[in-house]
C-alpha cells in the first residue's frame, strides 16, 4: 500500500533569521551597510546635539591647551607658543576621532538595551551590515569634526607645511586608524549592553591611553617607564606620522628614538588591519550572540 502524496503543497517559509548571513552575498551586505549608515546619520540630523558635543570638547580643548597651558610647556627646553601650537594639532586630532569612535559602541549598547537588534535580525540581512553601517556612519561624523577643527586651529595659526597630498594622507590615516578603533568599541559595546556602563568604562581606558603619548607633550618629558609605554602606543605613533605629514615637527624636539616613532606611518597601517583581523569576526560573532539573547 503505497503512502499518498500530496502535491502542490507550499514549500516551508524560510525566515529571514535563519541564515542571515546569505542574505544576499557580500554586494548585499554592503547596500545594508550603508542604509544602516544613513539611519544613523539621520539620527544626527535630527538630533544634532550628538554632533554639536563632539564639537565644543576638542575645540575647547584646542584654545585650552594653546592658550592656557602654551606658554607653559616646553619643547626641547625652550617655550614657544607658537611652535606649541604647530605641535598640538596632530595630537588634538589623534584624541578626537579616537573619541569619536566611541559613539560606536554607545550606539551598539542603546540598540540592544532598545531590543532594535532584534528587529534588524528579523530583517533579510547580513549581520555584518549593521556593524559596517554604524562604523561608516562615525567615520562621517569624525570627518566633519576634524573639518571644524582644522578651521578652528587654521584660526589660531595652525598650518600645515607639506603638499596637499601629504596633508590629505595625514587625515585619511587618523580617519582609518580611528575607524578601526571603532570596530573594538563595537565589541564591548555588545559585550556591556549598557550605555552607561560602556561610557565609564571607555573614558578610564581611552583617557590615560591618550594622555600617556606624545599627544599633547614630547616623550622626553616623560620618567622612563611612561616613556617606553608611550614610545609603542600606537595612539603616539598615528600622532608623529599625522606631524610629519602635516609637516609640524618642531626644529627644537630632538628625533624620535624607537623603530615605532621611526616609522610612524607604517606601524600605525599594522596596528589597524591587526585591530580589523581580530576584532572584526570577533564583533560579528557578538552582534549574533546579542542579537540572540
Amino acid at each position: 500500500m503505497s503512502t499518498p502524496t500530496t502535491t502542490g503543497a507550499p514549500a516551508p517559509a524560510r525566515t529571514a533569521s535563519a541564515r542571515p548571513d546569505l542574505a544576499g552575498g557580500p554586494f548585499s551586505a554592503v547596500g545594508d551597510g550603508w542604509t544602516v549608515a544613513r539611519r544613523n546619520l539621520i539620527k544626527i540630523k535630527r538630533v544634532p546635539d550628538l554632533l554639536v558635543g563632539s564639537i565644543i570638547s576638542p575645540i575647547m580643548f584646542i584654545l585650552l591647551f594653546a592658550y592656557v597651558f602654551g606658554g607653559a610647556i616646553s619643547l626641547g627646553g625652550q617655550v614657544d607658543p607658537e611652535a606649541y601650537r604647530e605641535f598640538l594639532i596632530a595630537g588634538i586630532f589623534a584624541q578626537t576621532v579616537i573619541f569619536g569612535a566611541t559613539i560606536t559602541g554607545a550606539g551598539m549598547a542603546q540598540d540592544v538595551k532598545t531590543g532594535i537588534i532584534d528587529r534588524f535580525r528579523s530583517l533579510p540581512m547580513a549581520p555584518s551590515a549593521v556593524l559596517v553601517g554604524r562604523t561608516t556612519a562615525d567615520v562621517v561624523n569624525n570627518v566633519l569634526t576634524i573639518i571644524i577643527m582644522s578651521l578652528t586651529s587654521l584660526v589660531i595659526g595652525w598650518r600645515i607645511d607639506t603638499s596637499v597630498g601629504e596633508a590629505l594622507l595625514g587625515f585619511a590615516l587618523l580617519l582609518f586608524f580611528a575607524y578601526c578603533i571603532s570596530w573594538i568599541m563595537a565589541f564591548f559595546g555588545l559585550l556591556v549592553r549598557t550605555p552607561e556602563v560602556f561610557n565609564n568604562v571607555t573614558f578610564i581606558v581611552i583617557f590615560p591611553l591618550t594622555f600617556i603619548a606624545n599627544t599633547f607633550v614630547p616623550l622626553e618629558t616623560f620618567p622612563g617607564p611612561l616613556r617606553w609605554f608611550a614610545s609603542w602606543n600606537p595612539v603616539s605613533t598615528v600622532t608623529q606620522a599625522s606631524r610629519e605629514l602635516f609637516g609640524n615637527i618642531p626644529a627644537e624636539i630632538p628625533p624620535p628614538e624607537g623603530w615605532a616613532l621611526e616609522n610612524p606611518v607604517l606601524y600605525t597601517i599594522i596596528w589597524c588591519f591587526v585591530i580589523l583581523a581580530v576584532f572584526v569576526p570577533l564583533t560579528v560573532r557578538q552582534y549574533q550572540r546579542a542579537a540572540a539573547r
